[in-house]
């Protein structure tokens, strides 16, 4: 078993170096002639050696000294990375981050045949070894043929006495003795500034620690505490003002409250921020996705990545991979088109996949954009008949937004025929369940013929939200914010029904309503005249959640519903608010699944 002592470090040092080597190797193959990409790839490679092999690690270590045998070749600049060599080199890489993923689990090595990997590398290494000595050959043929016969012609002048041809000798001599020497400041320069980068990085090393993620988490919990006894504090604190506004003891503790009211928040925004990571974490992954993925379907695919540095949760971080790889894997499938394809429709060989993020309010935006062929809504509509999903009719009455939305049900898919890339009926509606369990709301954007856009838009935390507190009856609900568009005031005259579904106009465009009594049998009439509709927005669909009252919007602690209870359709968990009463937290994403009309 590996040294304790050193093992955290050690898997630490490895998963940050392993992170960044996939998006280095992909640009090494469009960068071929970057010696500093190709050294920062082969130190990479160096370290993973030289650290396996302390820990003792032999088969991390064997395939990594065969990975730095082929990386020093092509160092030397007589040989080229070829896309037969970098599949070699990224297939072994995918090895060692097996063996680091089961190294995180036992602590001890995996007991697998390496065998054939390091058979591929030894193959590539020897067939570059053949193309470098060829190439050394070539070279010194040609300075022998340059030097045969006693005469030697120098820019086409006559024939060199041997006299002149010696000083001419001394000449480059001196030359080159000259060229030496500035080399060596060169070097010695170069030294000094890789000794003040490692001491740079020493020093910002001494200057940060590690925590172990649990206990961030619970730092967490406990500021949520914190939050929610500040919540209920400060409606005390508002209740006794109102009662004895002019009792000096209470306006200290009102300017008392003002301070821990700001402290908490503060507190709270300083912990978020420790767990904050960069999205760039996520997006390293792609360029190595995109490029398999463009090879395997002979595409021609370049990918821009913008707002890498786009911080959010670290536990959000860790769930919107998948749908993303579904977003990008469907998007070179379906919507960028084959290179010849392209050229007849006058656009670049090479297809655009761009991954975006960026701040919005307190959550994050990230879009999957593509200029391929678009989304074709009526061959989307008639799918959609033939699976029986919707009605000829209904198909005329669809807005294209509507029918984009299509593509989001389970097992819709307009693919003709099965890839191991995409068309089994799975993929969005995998995405789109992702994104909402993290409170998230998704829409596709998309021109025929010009491209598309999937945007995501997500919380920055999933621990503290943002909500409207509604109320029915004597029940009070706490609605995320995120998927809150508007509220307005209505009585019954304003409902209509539709084909025995209740509706509101609203500005020329007809809502579909749900009644928020009715989704969780709350007993009882409603108390009040007027009652209000909350316009909730999923992506580009719209409906309205009929309400007794609005209380007002507060910042919230999401808390489980518990082991007892499970699971409970339309509902996130709970929150415990001001006055001490337990709140249920409504899951948007699962009311829409409980309607029974259609979108």
């Amino acid at each position: 078993m590996a040294e304790l002592e050193f093992f955290d470090d050690f898997i630490t040092e490895v998963t940050e170096i392993l992170e960044s080597l996939d998006q280095d190797l992909v640009e090494l193959e469009s960068r071929a002639d970057d010696l500093d990409l190709l050294n920062k790839i082969f130190r990479a490679a160096h370290t993973i050696k030289g650290t396996s092999s302390f820990m003792g690690f032999t088969r991390m270590m064997t395939i990594t000294h065969k990975m730095e045998d082929i990386l020093n070749i092509l160092r030397s600049g007589k040989a080229k990375v070829t896309p037969g060599v970098m599949d070699v080199i990224l297939e072994a890489v995918d090895v060692v981050k097996s063996i680091v993923d089961h190294l995180k689990e036992t602590q001890e090595e995996p007991d697998i045949d390496i065998s054939g990997i390091v058979g591929k590398l030894e193959k590539v290494y020897q067939e570059l070894r053949i193309g470098e000595d060829m190439a050394s050959s070539a070279s010194e043929l040609k300075i022998e043929e340059k030097t045969q016969g006693e005469d030697i012609v120098i820019g086409g002048e006559k024939p060199l006495s041997r006299e002149e041809l010696e000083a001419f000798e001394r000449e480059i001599e001196e030359l080159f003795k000259a060229e030496l020497e500035k080399e060596k400041v060169k070097t010695v320069s170069e030294k000094d500034k890789d000794e003040a980068k490692k001491q740079d990085d020493k020093k910002a090393k001494e200057n940060t620690i590690r925590v172990d993620i649990s206990r961030l988490d619970n730092l967490m919990n406990l500021v949520g505490e914190l939050v929610l006894g500040r919540n209920r504090l400060l409606r005390i604190v508002q209740q006794l003002y109102q009662k004895y506004d002019q009792d000096e003891l209470v306006q200290q503790l009102v300017e008392t409250m003002d301070q821990v009211d700001f402290i908490t928040t503060d507190l709270q925004f300083a912990v978020m921020k420790t767990r904050m990571v960069p999205i760039g974490r996520v997006f390293s992954r792609f360029p190595r996705v995109v490029r398999d993925v463009a090879r395997e379907l002979r595409k021609e695919v370049r990918l821009v990545i913008e707002g890498e540095d786009t911080e959010l949760d670290r536990s959000i971080v860790d769930e919107i991979n998948d749908p993303l790889v579904h977003l990008v894997r469907n998007a070179i499938d379906h919507g960028i088109e084959y290179p010849e394809e392209r050229e007849i429709l006058g656009k670049l060989r090479e297809g655009l996949l761009r991954l975006k993020a960026y701040h919005e309010g307190n959550h994050i935006v990230i879009v999957v954009e593509d200029d391929g062929r678009g989304i074709d809504v009526e061959k989307v509509k008639r799918k959609a008949i033939e699976r029986g999903i919707i009605s000829p009719e209904e198909a005329k009455r669809m807005t294209e937004n509507d029918a984009l939305n299509l593509i989001f049900l389970p097992g819709f898919s307009t693919a003709e025929k099965v890839s191991s890339v995409s068309g089994r009926g799975v993929g969005m509606d995998v995405v789109r369940v992702c994104v909402e369990k993290l409170n998230g709301t998704i829409e596709v954007r998309s021109e025929k013929g010009k491209g598309t856009q999937i945007i995501m838009k997500i919380p920055l935390t999933l621990a503290i939200i943002q909500s409207l507190l509604v109320q029915v009856d004597e029940e009070i609900y706490a609605i995320p914010l995120v998927s809150v568009v508007e509220a307005v005031r209505l009585n019954e005259e304003n409902i209509k029904t539709v084909e025995n579904k209740e509706v509101i106009v609203l500005r020329d465009t007809v809502l579909p309503l749900v009644r928020l009594r009715n989704i969780f049998d709350v007993p009882g009439e409603p108390k009040v005249k007027n009652m209000y509709v909350v316009v909730i927005a999923i992506g580009e669909k719209r409906f309205g959640l009929v309400v007794d009252r609005l209380i007002g919007q507060e910042e919230v602690v999401i808390k489980s519903l518990g082991p007892y209870l499970g699971s409970v359709e339309g509902i996130a968990g709970a929150t415990i608010m001001g006055d001490g009463r337990v709140t249920l937290i409504l899951d948007v994403a699962g009311i829409v699944n409980m309607l029974t009309y259609s979108y």
